[in-house]
């Protein structure tokens, strides 16, 4: 989105107008529709991205179950049971055709081992549910505290405050979540005793049970995105504070307070949408390495372990679920650009 349509926004335009004489479609639903026919096609590239990476494994589950002292006759028994046996495109045509009604298919190691209920998706519902919930923790603390840190900080353009503020979220910003978690387990586990170096769950407990062993996965959460969505909130709140409508604003008698809510904070969000939207990508996709360092049961901690086992099918499921995650974000920012600008809303822009 241009700095031109972004201070257009701040004064009314004139009524658009009907090319031909045509009804124009209301631009959110015209937006929305758009985004939703990129997303399925961007859903069926992907699948078949995520079904070529994950078939490139080396080895493969009946090799992971049986151990390498099994003979080559078990072996064979078992890819034919799993049904690595057959051609690249039929094993993708099958898993997208289940995928196509909703069903992910059977965990391979869960059927190797003849487990009462193999299905992947009675596998991923507890784990998933257990990242959403870390995940909008994080999300629901990430934007207050980056828009007030970055408003602040922007209001105090080139004060020290500024400049202080600027150099730790650099520093935050370039940390590895590895990296600053250990640093936090040290420091308010080991060193404070303040919180549990890991979060574990029994079985079936909800994560908000054990609010304590949340507050070490989500401060490393927050640790990079705050840092990253600050400093894009300052930067587009101090371009919007310098153009002329603000001024104006100011010229007019209007308090400081009102001009920066009204007509500074509002532009500036509408430039800071994909921001958000890239920093809660972040969050669900960091919650993998998170995850693994917290031994948090999520939906990261059983993608490292299906890899690990060799689990094709259930790696492609939570990986296209991911993917959809990610790409649901994106049409969710696109339609809060369109309603966070006025002419955008009204069609004058296309």
């Amino acid at each position: 989105m241009t700095e031109q349509l972004i201070a257009d926004a701040a004064s009314p335009g004139q009524p658009p107008a009907r090319a031909g004489g045509r009804r124009a479609r209301h631009p959110i639903l015209s937006t929305l529709g758009r985004r939703t026919l990129y997303a399925v096609a961007t859903l069926v590239v992907v699948s078949i991205l995520i079904f070529l990476a994950t078939s490139a494994l080396p080895g493969d589950v009946a090799d992971i179950v049986l151990g390498r002292g099994a003979s080559p006759e078990r072996l064979a028994a078992l890819q034919h049971q799993l049904g690595l046996d057959q051609p690249l495109v039929v094993r993708y045509l099958g898993w997208l055709g289940g995928v196509l009604r909703g069903d992910l298919g059977n965990s391979a190691v869960a059927l190797a081992q003849s487990a009462p209920d193999p299905s992947i998706s009675s596998m991923i519902g507890g784990p998933l549910l257990n990242s959403v919930v870390l995940a909008t923790i994080a999300m629901l603390l990430l934007i207050p505290l980056s828009l007030g840190l970055g408003v602040y900080s922007a209001t105090h353009e080139g004060r020290p405050a500024d400049q202080i503020s600027s150099y730790v979220w650099l520093v935050f910003g370039c940390l590895p979540e590895f990296v600053l978690g250990t640093l936090l387990i040290v420091v308010f586990s080991r060193q404070l005793g303040l919180f549990p170096p890991i979060a574990l769950l029994r079985p079936g407990q909800s994560p908000l049970a054990n609010l304590p062993g949340l507050v070490l996965p989500v401060l490393t959460l927050l640790g990079v995105a705050v840092a990253f969505a600050a400093r894009q909130v300052r930067a587009a709140m101090a371009v919007t504070l310098r153009q002329d409508y603000v001024l104006m604003g100011r010229l007019n008698g209007l308090p400081e307070r009102m001009v920066r809510r009204r007509y500074a904070l509002r532009n500036a969000l509408a430039s800071t949408v994909q921001t958000y939207a890239q920093a809660v990508q972040y969050l669900f996709g960091g919650v993998i390495v998170v995850e693994a360092l917290f031994a948090y049961p999520g939906i990261g901690t059983l993608l490292v372990q299906s890899v690990t086992r060799r689990d094709t099918p259930t790696v492609a499921g939570i990986a296209l679920i991911l993917a959809a995650a990610y790409i649901a974000i994106n049409i969710i920012a696109d339609v809060l650009v369109v309603f966070l600008v006025p002419k955008l809303r009204t069609g004058a822009h296309r």
